[in-house]
């Protein structure tokens, strides 16, 4: 794990969304240090050295300002330069440190102690510290709060008015059982999901700069209709932003009747959001110019900056604490509250769809699909090379916004595919996350699937399932009843609905009684002659066709059936049906509903339901409404499947003897390599996994390899077919993996397969699933592992290959 030293200075976000440089302190700091600990006032220097020693603060500064070792560190945080907080901690035995705090009177109530302290867990996560202590004043209050609400188990000692705590570490690599010291699994994700929630708190306040600006300066803007920056000006005068907008063009005195500043350092007030669109080379200029300003955020349109540039210009706005989107972007729009700062044809409607795109052009299609449906655009971000803005601050901002129902992605890398994984687990739970998946690697792939994120591959396919996802709740099952006044469609949509893994419903006992009975003809309403499923309603024999009414009582019958999850309605209006959209769109139906109409242009639109004031999806093939409802379904049963536990707690391991043995290794072969047979099987044995007698029986395979974007990823083989899951696998995702790979029984009829894999073999092989799991995220030397067997219940064959490789901790609070 690469620590908050060995990766030098980093950026994070306080509470209240402003950024401050965190960075290991040294010899050079002594006299900036002192000065803050010098104007700490007489409260803040009892509260910190329970004294009132004016001689403190340079006894203070003389212990801790030294180059870091791994039993003694001090961190720094520093707000334009200058020294906000500190905090430190010192050895005082094996695994024991103890730790301290000073933050600037100025900078109280901000956050900056409880940020210091994780970046001091991770450093001492990686330096064999396995517990905190510390001593704290009972009246310092603001203290004992950082320490109760850090996430971490305190067991606090009281005597003589001093609290002594002791804080045992959060220990991914080693299970409470070997270590009594170290936290649980579950103590270990309680204490990341409490770093996740201050972290989204302070990226909330960060990014209300961005997505709800009361000001906003254009730098950029020509007087010339048609360039870059004159259509950003012209959309957002066009779009009713109520906010304060301001234009910079040193050659203009007035554009669109707004008088033109000469320079930013020009504006009356400190702007949310300046939107750039200058020439490449004088964006850095214009940049610091902005933070010289107090400009809160940036959107950079600007492209053609090069590697060097981009670096320069995210280092000018860490600096001066301003987000930014971009570069290379197509703007940023929140139609909600008029604001559309990107340079698209059209403007966007409102709506409940976020959209983050990292193809701007893409993006302005998208919304312009979105609009059309009238399903609109809550917020749309264009983040181009994304050199701090991403997907991930999107989906938090989704998140919490009380707008957006629907996430909608076009991402082609991650910054932090743990931290998105993250993110979109938490994310989804609450609604839907889509993405287009065409091109993707096997580690993109199972990070979706682990994540629920809802995958397509091509934007119309993204496009129709938004569609329904927007507007109908979603399926508790994978059932599908359909209705069709077209047999051979009906037919098709069932095809499509046994190939997408949903199960046609037949109908049965009182519905196709009831069924029955609304035939008018000797031909009755009900399933098809082929017995597929799907319930047909006509032409009949006679002649006749079925009714409006009828064939809304046909879809309310279903709709009623507890064993149906969810209804494609299939029509051709013929000049001798009755209005059947009409009898789809007043049917009274609760659960999921898909309509297609067979002479629709349109690849999918929404019918009003006027009644409720909601919306159905139509689509112009049946394929298309099986797909979108077949995405839906899977998300559903990703919804509702228990999250697992992660790193469950396995008996027969000892991580540290597997890390001894890769550290020797290493030592003689510094160029790594794999391992002899021999002392494979000894690391394998360190996490209780047993190598047979070599055989021709190979049925099974498990492997791991190492993606160093991504991290390890488990792959499983069965009988020539493989699935993957990232580490750390939960037990859920070991048992899915299993599933995703072995096929399941037969459906019963009327009833979904049973829940996957049973009995010795399957408990085995997600037994040692989870093993190699564990092995493979506490040991990330291991680049290749390869395992194979019978059946899954015995490893016959194994090979390890090791190489030096330190990790960074993918949940430390940090910016990009």
């Amino acid at each position: 794990m690469s620590t908050t030293q060995d990766a030098g200075q980093v950026y994070a976000l306080l509470s209240d969304g402003t950024t401050v440089e965190i960075r290991p302190a040294t010899r050079d700091d002594f006299e900036a240090v002192k000065a803050m600990h010098e104007a700490l006032s007489p409260d803040s220097n009892h509260m910190r050295f329970f004294n009132f020693s004016r001689l403190a603060g340079d006894t203070e500064a003389r212990r801790i300002c030294w180059d870091p070792t791994p039993g003694n560190v001090t961190l720094l945080a520093l707000a334009e330069g200058t020294v906000a907080g500190c905090a430190s901690y010192a050895g005082t035995a094996p695994g024991v440190a103890e730790v301290a705090f000073a933050v600037a009177d100025n900078m109280h109530h901000r956050g900056i102690a409880t940020l210091l302290l994780e970046h001091l867990v991770s450093w001492a996560r990686s330096h064999q510290i396995t517990t905190f202590t510390a001593q704290t004043l009972s009246e310092n209050q603001a203290m004992l709060n950082v320490f109760a609400d850090a996430g971490l188990p305190v067991d606090r000692q009281f005597a003589d008015g001093i609290y002594d705590m002791t804080f045992p570490l959060p220990r991914d690599g080693m299970p409470a059982a070997l270590d009594s010291t170290a936290l649980d699994s579950t103590a270990l994700d309680s204490y990341l999901t409490a770093v996740a929630e201050r972290e989204g708190r302070a990226e909330l306040a960060s990014l209300r700069h961005v997505l709800a600006p009361e000001s906003v300066v254009v730098i950029g803007a020509s007087r010339r209709p048609g360039t870059i920056g004159r259509s950003i000006l012209d959309n957002i005068a066009a779009g009713g932003y109520a906010g304060r907008v301001y234009v910079v063009n040193p050659r203009a005195r007035q554009i669109r009747g707004e008088r033109c500043l000469t320079s930013v350092l020009d504006l009356p007030e400190p702007a949310d959001l300046a939107v750039i669109a200058v020439p490449a080379a004088a964006v850095l200029d214009v940049a610091e110019q902005c933070g010289q300003r107090g400009v809160l955020a940036l959107v950079v349109i600007t492209s053609g900056l090069d590697v060097a540039a981009c670096a320069d210009l995210l280092a000018v706005c860490r600096r001066h604490g301003m987000r930014l989107v971009g570069p290379d972007c197509f703007g940023v729009a929140v139609p909600g509250i008029g604001l559309d700062a990107t340079f698209a044809a059209s403007r966007p409607r409102p709506g409940v769809a976020g959209l983050v795109m990292q193809s701007g052009g893409l993006g302005f299609a998208l919304m312009d699909q979105l609009s059309r449906l009238d399903i609109g655009i809550s917020s749309f971000a264009s983040v181009g090379h994304k050199l701090d803005v991403s997907s991930n601050d999107l989906l938090l901002w989704w998140e919490h916004d009380g707008l957006t129902k629907v996430a909608v992605l076009y991402i082609e890398s991650f910054g932090n595919p743990r931290k998105f994984a993250r993110t979109a687990r938490r994310v989804g739970a609450t609604m839907p996350v889509l993405t287009v998946h065409a091109g993707r690697s096997a580690a993109d792939q199972a990070l979706f699937e682990q994540a629920g994120v809802i995958t397509t591959s091509g934007l119309g396919e993204l496009i129709e399932a938004t569609a329904l996802l927007a507007t109908q709740p979603v399926p508790a099952g994978c059932t599908v009843a359909i209705v069709s006044n077209v047999g051979s469609a009906g037919r098709l949509a069932a095809d499509a609905c046994t190939d997408r893994g949903l199960t046609v419903y037949r109908p049965h006992g009182p519905t196709r009684r009831r069924l029955r009975a609304l035939a008018r003809g000797p031909r009755p309403v009900g399933p098809s002659p082929v017995g597929t499923g799907p319930v047909d309603t006509g032409p009949f024999d006679t002649g006749t066709t079925v009714s409006e009414q009828d064939y809304r009582q046909c879809l309310e019958l279903l709709a009623a059936d507890d064993e149906v999850d969810a209804i494609i309605a299939l029509v051709l209006p013929t000049g001798a049906t009755g209005d059947l959209v009409s009898a789809i769109v007043h049917a009274d139906v609760r659960i999921p509903l898909a309509a297609v109409l067979l002479n629709q242009p349109e690849s999918v639109r929404l019918l009003a339901r006027p009644a409720e004031q909601s919306r159905i999806p139509a689509y112009n093939y049946p394929e298309a409404a099986v797909g979108a409802l077949a995405r839906a379904a899977g998300y559903g049963a990703w919804r509702a499947q228990p999250r697992g536990r992660l790193l469950p707690d396995l008996p027969d391991i000892n991580p540290e003897r597997a890390r001894t043995l890769a550290r020797e290794f290493l030592r003689q072969a510094p160029a790594g390599g794999w391992l002899p047979a021999g002392a494979a099987a000894d690391l394998l044995g360190s996490y209780g996994i047993t190598v047979g007698d070599p055989a021709a029986g190979t049925g099974v395979i498990v492997r791991v390899t190492a993606d160093r974007t991504f991290g390890p990823l488990v792959v499983l083989g069965i009988g020539g077919a493989s699935s993957a899951r990232l580490t750390p696998l939960t037990d859920t995702d070991a048992e899915n993996l299993i599933r995703s790979v072995r096929p399941a029984p037969p459906r019963s009829e009327g009833h979904p397969a049973p829940p996957g894999p049973e009995g010795r073999p399957a408990a085995e092989l997600r037994d040692l699933l989870l093993r190699v799991s564990r092995l493979a995220d506490d040991l990330p030397q291991v680049t290749d592992l390869d395992l194979a067997g019978p059946d899954g219940t015995v490893v016959t064959n194994a090979r390890i290959k090791l190489e030096h490789y330190e990790p960074q901790d993918p949940f430390l609070r940090k910016l990009s």
